[in-house]
């Protein structure tokens, strides 16, 4: 188990049963990402990551 998995498992226990948009989310890692300037670059790349996960180009 990976020390982010607390955190996933911890997310989805507190907010499993709510749905949410992706409008939401992106706004929620704008906020994320202002607060720990940091973590943009991982921010990004979960975020283009997500974006692209049904492009049959990437599949490599």
């Amino acid at each position: 188990m990976y020390f982010t998995d607390r955190g996933i498992e911890e997310l989805e226990s507190r907010r499993g049963e709510e749905e949410v948009t992706f409008e939401w989310l992106a706004e929620r890692l704008r906020e994320f990402v202002d607060l720990n300037p940091d973590f943009e670059v991982p921010v990004e790349r979960l975020a283009t990551w997500l974006a692209r996960l049904d492009d049959e180009d990437d599949e490599d």
